[in-house]
């Protein structure tokens, strides 16, 4: 089916028949909730709630959620574990906290099993690169196969633990068929920090070419470090073990230079 989460007619066909509920959608990226927070709000949070009406008016179906790593924000903590106090510096942040806080409510007052997952910096092929807010290793990734300098906003020294999306969708996967539920977050990262720099190096190493880079100013709202505490998802999912950035790295190249 093609349609918005904001459409609850759409989601009860959606849930028809179903054993749970996989709940993916999202107005993503930081900078674009900067440019427009109201547009990131209706999608994240509304649209969350949305999922949970239509799961509780289906019997109480799982529902299971991305949620960020973008919630811990400027907690300097690290690694960010899941009791650290949130503290979102972008309205997208603010709008996926919002998403947990519901997941929350609902588990307790409705009785809704729930899971939210926070995600950290996923990638690999098919994620888009050709707009103006594309993740950073797509976008990078694009620009090293066609020969454009990359964008570096602020020095490149910022960290990130990523994620290859093979990994996640086998967390997901064991989460839906196990019926893991919990109401409170569980990080999908597995604590590799690697600076933008760092992932820059290995880029050309995959590559086999030199990269030219173009520095920018920092974008408002980016986090300057994030790196999972894997503590609770290999409690729940000791079975699952990571794609290696190199290997993803390669997987993602090998997409973009033969995609159509």
């Amino acid at each position: 089916m093609e349609g918005s989460i904001l459409d609850p007619a759409l989601l009860d066909r959606a849930f028809r028949g179903i054993d749970a509920i996989v709940h993916l959608a999202a107005l993503p990226s930081v900078p674009r909730s900067v440019n427009d927070p109201l547009a990131s709000h209706h999608a994240n949070a509304t649209g969350t709630l949305h999922v949970l009406e239509a799961a509780r008016r289906a019997g109480g179906m799982p529902v299971i959620t991305a949620s960020s790593s973008s919630v811990y924000g400027a907690n300097p903590c690290l690694p960010k574990h899941e009791g650290l106090r949130p503290a979102p510096m972008s309205p997208y942040a603010a709008s996926k906290l919002a998403a947990e806080a519901y997941l929350g409510a609902y588990h307790h007052s409705f009785g809704v099993p729930v899971l939210p997952f926070r995600f950290f910096n996923v990638y690999g092929p098919r994620q888009p690169a050709g707009h103006a807010y594309a993740a950073v290793i797509p976008a990078w990734i694009d620009a090293a196969v066609t020969g454009q300098p990359v964008v570096v906003h602020g020095d490149g020294r910022q960290t990130r633990d990523f994620t290859y999306v093979e990994t996640v969708c086998r967390v997901l996967t064991q989460a839906a068929l196990r019926r893991v539920s919990d109401p409170n977050p569980v990080n999908l990262a597995f604590g590799t920090r690697v600076s933008l720099l760092g992932l820059l190096t290995e880029l050309e190493s995959v590559t086999g070419a030199a990269v030219d880079r173009r520095h920018t100013a920092p974008r408002p709202g980016d986090v300057q470090h994030s790196q999972a505490d894997t503590t609770r998802l290999r409690t729940l999912f000791p079975e699952v073990e990571p794609v290696p950035l190199r290997e993803g790295l390669e997987q993602t190249v090998r997409w973009f230079r033969t995609r159509p």
